[in-house]
């Protein structure tokens, strides 16, 4: 054998070495990429917590803005709900309140009928039938006539026009109606003019 062949107890040792060597490099390998790998899937762990915490903080905030945005609804469907049932419910009140001239003319024009004329009386009569008609229509629609008179005074519905002192009637009580008041289901249209008692002096 020569000096440059080896021998096969020195290859085999030889080759020993290089695949322990190489056994040695792999696991090194492997432990490395073995830690390289675990802190990635723990900054993946901290940045999906983070993420995770970012949602739920934006799905919290979105929650909130529609339990606002359902409650603003529900407010608005309550306003407007009132809103309608208030223009049903007075939505006459222009129209009653021009009405009102038609039937103060028409009992001024039975109050100043007084001749006995078969002609007037028969024009009194048809007034009186029309002012039955007229209430007939405001009875229907919720209007009703304010005729206070020996009521006591109410500033809500009454504007005293003057106050008379009178020893037959007690004070602060309503003697004369110059002109009834109405109101539109429980609304005041237009108040009751009206002379009270002013106590004796």
């Amino acid at each position: 054998m020569s000096k440059d062949q080896p021998s096969p107890e020195s290859q085999s040792e030889s080759e020993l070495l290089e695949d322990v060597f190489e056994q040695v490099v792999e696991v090194d390998n492997e432990d490395i990429v073995e830690v390289l790998e675990t802190e990635e899937a723990e900054l993946s762990v901290d940045d999906l917590q983070k993420q995770l915490a970012k949602a739920e903080s934006k799905a919290a905030e979105n929650w909130d803005k529609v339990l606002r945005i359902q409650a603003e609804m529900d407010n608005l469907k309550r306003r407007t709900q009132k809103d309608l049932d208030s223009a049903h419910k007075y939505g006459l009140e222009k129209f009653a309140k021009e009405l009102l001239s038609v039937i103060d003319s028409l009992e001024l024009g039975i109050q100043a009928a007084t001749s006995d004329d078969p002609e007037v009386l028969k024009l009194k009569e048809g007034s009186d039938l029309t002012i039955k008609q007229f209430e007939a229509v405001f009875a229907k629609f919720n209007i009703e006539a304010i005729d206070p008179l020996g009521q006591p005074f109410n500033p809500e519905f009454h504007q005293a026009m003057t106050m008379v002192p009178a020893e037959d009637a007690e004070p602060n009580t309503v003697i004369n109606v110059f002109q009834k008041g109405y109101v539109l289901n429980g609304r005041l249209i237009r108040p009751a003019m009206v002379v009270v008692a002013q106590a004796a002096a």
